[in-house]
C-alpha cells in the first residue's frame, strides 16, 4: 500500500469513527494515526527478522502515543484506535477489517506460554474502553465488548458482551455496521438480575404479609371461642 493511499484511506477511517474531527490535517495529530504508521513500518522489520529494529520502532511509538502495538501482531485494514492511551496489542494478536479500539483496551496473553497467546479479533468488532480481552481465542465478527468488560473465552460472531467476567448478553444475528460505535447503550446483566432480586424479595414480603395476617385471624377466632366457652 502507498503511502498516499494509506494517508487517504487513514482520513476517511477517521472521519467516518471521529464526530470531533473538522478537517482532514487533523488525521495527522491522531495518536492513531502515528501509532499505526509506525507499526506498519515495524512489522515489515519483525517478518524480515529485524526484531532490535521492529521493536525500536513500536517503542518510539508507544512513547510518543501511548499506544503500544508489538510488531508481531497481524493488523487488517481501517483499524481506529479512538483517544489510544493505554492501548495493548500483543505480539501473536490477529486483528481483522475495520475494528475500532477505545482507550485503554488490552488484547493480552494469559501467561507466558509459548505459540499463539493473545486474541483473534474478527471483521467490525468494537472493543470499548477499559475492556480486557485476554487469552487465544476469537471474538467473532460484527461482535461489540462493553466497557470495562474481561473476556477470557470465546465470542460468536454478532454477539454484546459485557461484564466481569464477560459474558454474551445479546446475539440477534444482526450485523453491526462499522459505523455503528454506540458503546453505551449495551444490555446490564447484573442490573437485570438485582431487579429480579427486588421483585423475588418483593412477592415473598407479600406471601409473608399474608401468612402473618392468617396467623392473626385465626387468633382472633381462637380467642373468639374461648370467650364463647367460658361465657356457657
Amino acid at each position: 500500500m502507498g503511502l498516499i493511499k494509506y494517508i487517504k484511506e487513514e482520513m476517511q477511517i477517521i472521519k467516518e469513527r471521529d464526530p470531533a474531527i473538522k478537517t482532514p490535517l487533523e488525521v495527522f495529530l491522531y495518536p492513531s494515526f502515528k501509532a499505526m504508521l509506525h507499526y506498519r513500518v515495524a512489522h515489515k522489520l519483525y517478518k524480515k527478522k529485524r526484531y532490535f529494529l521492529a521493536r525500536w520502532v513500536s517503542q518510539r511509538a508507544a512513547r510518543k502515543t501511548g499506544i503500544e502495538i508489538h510488531p508481531g501482531a497481524t493488523i487488517g485494514k481501517g483499524l481506529f484506535i479512538d483517544h489510544g492511551i493505554g492501548v495493548v496489542i500483543g505480539e501473536t494478536t490477529v486483528i481483522g477489517d475495520n475494528v475500532t479500539l477505545y482507550q485503554g483496551v488490552t488484547l493480552g496473553g494469559t501467561g507466558k506460554e509459548k505459540g499463539k497467546r493473545h486474541p483473534t479479533i474478527g471483521n467490525n468488532v468494537m472493543i470499548s474502553a477499559g475492556a480486557k480481552v485476554l487469552g487465544s481465542f476469537t471474538i467473532g465478527d460484527n461482535s461489540k465488548i462493553g466497557a470495562g468488560s474481561v473476556v477470557l473465552s470465546e465470542v460468536p460472531p454478532n454477539s454484546t458482551v459485557v461484564g466481569v467476567p464477560g459474558r454474551v448478553v445479546k446475539r440477534d444475528n444482526v450485523k453491526i455496521p462499522r459505523e455503528d460505535l454506540d458503546h453505551v447503550h449495551l444490555p446490564d446483566p447484573v442490573k437485570n438480575d438485582i431487579s429480579n432480586l427486588k421483585n423475588e424479595n418483593q412477592i415473598l414480603k407479600d406471601e409473608l404479609k399474608k401468612i402473618y395476617e392468617t396467623i392473626d385471624d385465626l387468633k382472633r377466632q381462637i380467642e373468639e371461642l374461648k370467650s364463647t366457652v367460658n361465657v356457657k
